[in-house]
């Protein structure tokens, strides 16, 4: 008999499958990497902020040493930028860390994390991980219901994932309805409120999240340098919270999880206020440029409130595939969510004005070849 390693919670799970990689796509159908066009990773398609990459420059010198292991110096610029003391900060190598030791620091073996369907695959990896147990809550036009994720609250429930705005479908619950939803969250359960693309948010959607952490002993704030700032590749996230979750955070993290170039480079970001104000400007551009050709082809797409749109490609269950692959051989990369029970679709992230435009010339072909 062959012997089987580790516990079966962990054999069920199926790994993260990421994008398509550039020279991936170029060596499978034999295309210049030159020519390809990637929009399934929901990057920053301006890249990184030069401000950023002069700061690498500086601190590259640094790299025979460890990094700042308590980030001191990041720490203290998102303190300043979100006034809150420095001991509220937990950093992650990315925000996908802050999600995994979250459910760690939080959660039991066979304790149940509740999140919505059609959210974040991490939520469910997360779960499995732990061999918790998941209370996934039916969605309502592809998001939150947030009434009835306080119906399915259980005695054992210890961790609800909640992503505003969504992803992959980029649903947007109004900063009322959330704060409703947080009064009635039992303060024994943690609330981890994803904001990965709060950036991209029009000004009269937002919300003072972190004045609600102040509020609420039980709440994490999770953000990313990976989209709006462009720093995807670097790897950078924080968790605001008070100290009695960032405590426990920090007993999981591992010791040197943000790199030195990561650091410099996060801060010089934040600071950079017109690259994020470009950012924003030329994402809603894209997305009225993506949606009217959407309409124009009369494609159904879920009103996205993030940098990328989730649109039907077709009526048969392998549409998104399909599609897809037509797509690839044309040299544009998007994201099938057929794992996220999404079949018929594809989410496509925003990007720059030309890239935007293969993408729909390619996709007018794609869906002829693929229903003929």
């Amino acid at each position: 008999m062959t012997a089987q390693f580790g516990p079966s919670y962990v054999r069920a799970i199926a790994p993260y499958v990421a994008g398509k990689p550039i020279s991936e796509v170029a060596r499978e159908f034999g295309l210049d990497e030159a020519n390809i066009v990637k929009l399934a990773s929901n990057e920053n398609p301006l890249g990184m902020p030069e401000s950023a990459k002069r700061a690498i420059a500086q601190a590259a010198s640094e790299l025979g040493r460890y990094p700042d292991s308590n980030a001191f110096e990041l720490k203290a610029a998102l303190a300043e930028r979100y006034d809150v003391p420095a001991e509220w900060i937990t950093l992650g190598n990315g925000s996908n860390d802050i999600l995994e030791i979250a459910a760690h620091a939080f959660v039991e073996k066979n304790q149940a994390i509740i999140y919505s369907q059609y959210s974040f695959a991490v939520y469910a990896l997360a779960t499995q991980g732990l061999g918790a147990r998941a209370i996934i809550v039916p969605a309502v036009k592809y998001g939150h219901d947030l009434d009835a994720m306080l119906v399915a609250i259980t005695p054992d429930t210890r961790l609800i994932f909640v992503a505003n705005p969504n992803n992959p479908t980029g649903t947007f619950i109004d900063g009322p309805s959330l704060e409703a939803f947080l009064d009635r969250v039992p303060r024994d359960i943690v609330v981890v409120l994803d904001e990965a693309y709060t950036e991209y948010l029009a000004p009269e959607k937002r919300y003072d999240s972190i004045a609600w952490v102040r509020r609420y002993p039980n709440l994490l704030v999770s953000r990313t340098f990976s989209k709006a700032y462009g720093l995807a590749g670097l790897r950078v996230g924080f968790a605001i919270a008070q100290p009695e979750l960032t405590d426990l955070l920090n007993r999981l993290r591992q010791p040197f999880n943000v790199n030195t170039l990561a650091q410099a480079a996060a801060i010089a970001a934040l600071n950079d206020e017109a690259f994020l104000e470009n950012s924003a400007e030329l994402n809603a551009q894209g997305y009225r440029l993506l949606t009217d050709a959407f309409d124009r082809l009369g494609l159904e797409y879920v009103a996205s409130d993030g940098n990328f749109v989730l649109v039907r490609v077709g009526n048969e269950n392998d549409a998104g595939n399909r599609v897809n692959v037509e797509l690839l051989r044309q040299g544009v990369i998007v994201r099938p969510v057929g794992n996220y029970g999404l079949p018929q679709w594809l989410r496509v992230t925003i990007g720059l004005p030309a890239e935007n435009a293969a993408f729909l010339a390619a996709l007018e072909k794609s869906l002829a070849t693929a229903s003929a």
